[in-house]
């Protein structure tokens, strides 16, 4: 039996996300006899055949060329401060934290601006499950943002019913980027409404269709795998609005779905923002409320949030603040409402002040012109959709409703543009190398499409190469999206620095020269380095499946004699570029390929073994054999344990490790449940990984 260390108290409890904690320091409690045989085997094959023990030279050799560990890792340190090793102290090292698959997160330079990071996004936040029927919770809020999320949703209406049947007249609806999201479920809302009006016997029937499950809530959680969870500690007691004061509510619009106070979500917002980490939170406002809920809306939040909110620049926005910049601020991503255009009552108006797609010849007389006119009353009616003390508040944030890429807003440094999946893939099929341009220099956010109505993820690592920094998913369910989430942010605080050739300029200060103005500083773009390309390499991976324990079992198993592991293991990352849609560059050349295509094709899988301690028997499988166009900073390997059954193959547990964070040698992949918690489960590997 090995000597470990405990795991620490929170860590049998964590339930993954993307950012925090990201169980690189575990450590293995009790060695399975199924595993013990074959450490025991790989140290008898390096010990010496006199004294049977590891000498110094033995100990360097495995560290550094087996395992490819740092001496600064205190672990190995340890172990290669030794003149001799026992058995022992093997298993010491090999239970430690140290032979996790998972390397630490390297410490990354916070300061280029935000354009330059993805940051861990969360959709419809409030939702505790599908997206027609579940209930709305603010402990959803609680949930993610102590699991790494840095962008929440928030789906905001008029605190009473007057906003529910069209897209709100006094709301922005002629520029929501959710008004497709909207239409596309409004049919299934429809039948969902009907079923509660026809007779119960009809009812009774319906009952047992799935359709009639999803608007009953008996099948709910199974359905969409809902892991929002109560926080252990009582939250702070939420503060009443005055008496006959109606406040803004939180819902998924034009569904069953239960609402909640944006008072309440407001103050969940406040106690767990930067409870895990200290780096800025962006709040996505979807606002469907009257210009007086609006007015409240703002009141609520300079309440609720006072000195977390940004305060408004003096001066115009040039570039993009760093995350370091905004420590323990909150970004709010509001629609950009421009300052009102007020017409002259005489004579001509030199345009300077117009927002700038309305803009004409300087020299027109709006009074005179009808197209200026018009243009200029359309753009300060739209404005005028949300409110301008409202639209203040989006600093950094300013939510421009997209029609392309050359359009005026496009180039203002504080913009972030909208688009659902099937948006950017539209935008991707004809501007592919100009949406990855834009990209590089400014906010972009994608969300689900409106058709997945059981909360299913898109591929989020598609978007993230076409440098898209928030990609919004659906925390509720627990699939391939939401793995390859955690995946990209374990351990991090939700902000990852993209790969070089996905960034921008980096924006200096430079100081006045001596004997000017001390005061005076000038802010300028520094030169992108040549090394700013982005850099593909090809890839070797076999993978070693020796052993396993402490697998737990799939949902509603409960006999361990029954069930019966395999490991399938994918690696995900870009397909080859005669088969898919991407945007690669190398020496600034851009070159646009054509079709789609499923990401991570390359995979393998074990034989089926059985019970929770399985013994793989070693079985090495050639995951990735030579190939190319890898960045591995964006390349995940999914480790995936299941239940050979007939039909479908039930999820008992996996991991997600980006491939730059994949160690080399003997290793123990932690393994995290169905629901994304910490297990006990652990599988032994031996990772064979070249990048040329």
């Amino acid at each position: 039996m090995a000597e470990t260390t405990p795991l620490p108290p929170n860590e049998s409890v964590h339930q993954a996300g993307g950012g925090q904690p990201g169980g690189e320091g575990l450590s293995i409690k009790e060695v399975k006899s199924t595993t013990l045989k074959y450490l025991e085997q790989v140290y008898t094959t390096h010990a010496s055949a006199k004294d049977k023990q590891w000498d110094k030279e033995t100990i360097v050799e495995f560290l550094h060329h087996r395992q490819a560990d740092k001496v600064t890792d205190p672990s190995s340190a340890q172990m290669a401060a030794n003149d001799a090793l026992d058995l022992a102290g093997f298993l010491r090292y090999m239970t430690s934290p140290a032979t996790n698959a998972l390397a630490a997160p390297l410490d990354q330079d916070l300061s280029f601006p935000l354009a330059s990071y993805y940051i861990s996004s969360s959709h419809n936040t409030y939702l505790t499950g599908n997206q027609l029927s579940s209930d709305s919770d603010a402990d959803a809020y609680r949930s993610v943002l102590l699991r790494g999320c840095r962008c929440v949703e928030i789906d905001v209406w008029n605190g009473d019913d007057s906003d529910v049947e069209s897209l709100g007249s006094s709301s922005d609806s002629s520029i929501d980027e959710d008004a497709k999201e909207v239409k596309a479920i409004r049919k299934a809302s429809r039948r969902e409404k009907l079923a509660s009006k026809l007779p119960s016997s009809l009812a009774s029937k319906l009952e047992k269709t799935s359709l009639g499950k999803r608007i009953t809530g008996k099948e709910k959680e199974k359905e969409t795998g809902s892991t929002i969870e109560k926080t252990t500690s009582a939250p702070k007691k939420s503060s009443s609005p005055p008496p006959g004061v109606v406040e803004p509510r939180v819902l998924h619009g034009y569904t069953l779905t239960k609402e909640i106070s944006f008072r309440e979500v407001c103050e969940a917002i406040r106690e767990s923002a930067f409870v895990v980490t200290d780096l800025p939170l962006i709040v996505s406002l979807e606002v469907h409320c009257s210009q007086q809920q609006q007015e409240a809306m703002v009141k609520i939040m300079n309440e609720v949030w006072d000195g977390l909110l940004l305060p408004h620049p003096d001066d115009d926005c040039k570039f993009l603040p760093s995350p370091a910049d905004l420590r323990r601020k909150i970004l709010v991503k509001v629609k950009y409402a421009p300052p009102e255009v007020h017409l002259p009552s005489t004579g001509k108006d030199s345009v300077e002040h117009l927002p700038p797609d309305v803009k004409g010849d300087p020299k027109a007389d709006i009074k005179t012109d009808p197209k200026l006119k018009t243009a200029t009353q359309e753009k300060v009616k739209k404005a005028s959709k949300i409110i301008q003390a409202l639209s203040a508040l989006g600093v950094y944030t300013r939510g421009v409703s997209f029609k392309s890429l050359s359009q005026p807003e496009a180039k203002m440094p504080t913009h972030i543009f909208s688009l659902s999946e099937g948006g950017v893939a539209e935008v991707h099929e004809t501007e592919a190398a100009r949406l990855f341009e834009h990209n590089r220099e400014y906010l972009m956010r994608t969300y689900p499409s409106g058709m997945r109505i059981g909360s299913s993820n898109l591929d989020p690592e598609v978007f993230w190469r076409k440098g898209i920094q928030i990609v919004a998913l659906n925390w509720q369910k627990w699939d391939e999206g939401m793995m390859l989430n955690e995946g990209m942010f374990a351990g991090t605080g939700g902000y990852i620095l993209k790969p070089e050739g996905y960034r921008g300029k980096k924006p200096v200060v430079i100081e006045a020269p001596e004997g000017d103005d001390k005061d005076k500083k000038e802010t300028k773009v520094a030169p992108v380095p040549a090394s700013e390309t982005i850099l593909h390499q090809t890839l070797e991976l076999n993978i070693t499946v020796i052993a396993a324990q402490n697998i737990p079992l799939p949902e509603h198993d409960d006999k361990e004699s029954g069930f019966k592991p395999y490991v399938k293991i994918e690696l995900h990352t870009e397909p080859p570029h005669d088969e898919h849609l991407s945007v690669t560059r190398s020496n600034s050349h851009t070159t646009k390929t054509s079709t789609r295509a499923k990401e991570g094709e390359y995979k393998a899988r074990t034989k089926t073994q059985r019970g929770i301690h399985p013994d793989f028997k070693s079985e090495t499988l050639e995951v990735a054999k030579g190939v190319s166009g890898v960045v591995p900073e964006l390349a995940f390997v999914r480790f995936l344990v299941k239940d050979d059954e007939i039909g479908r193959d039930d999820l008992a547990a996996w991991a997600c490790i980006r491939l730059d964070r994949l160690k080399t040698g003997y290793r123990f992949v932690h393994l995290l449940d169905k629901e994304g918690k910490q297990s006990e489960g652990v599988i032994f590997v031996k990772i064979e990984k070249k990048l040329a």
